[in-house]
């Protein structure tokens, strides 16, 4: 099974979100249908980066180091995002 490390972006709403998932495509219409209340205001998202793990422990450990980072600058350092 594949997981995936995402990021999300809202320009206008200047939001970023860090997440990960089993199924990337039922995650993004998931947070952009206002499922869950830490990206409902600030739909819509756009899908901006992503990255493919064989295991739930990879990709979690991932998710944790680009959370640590807690800079769009590094963002944009590290990942070449333009966010």
């Amino acid at each position: 099974m594949k997981y995936y490390l995402y990021i999300l972006n809202n320009r206008e709403k200047d939001y970023v979100y860090i997440g990960s998932t089993k199924n990337l495509e039922r995650r993004l219409a998931e947070r952009n249908a206002g499922s869950s209340k830490s990206t409902k205001a600030y739909r819509p998202l756009k899908l901006v980066y992503f990255e493919e793990y064989q295991t739930l422990k990879e990709v979690r450990g991932r998710e944790v180091e680009i959370k640590s980072w807690k800079s769009r600058k590094f963002l944009k350092e590290n990942l070449g995002l333009d966010i």
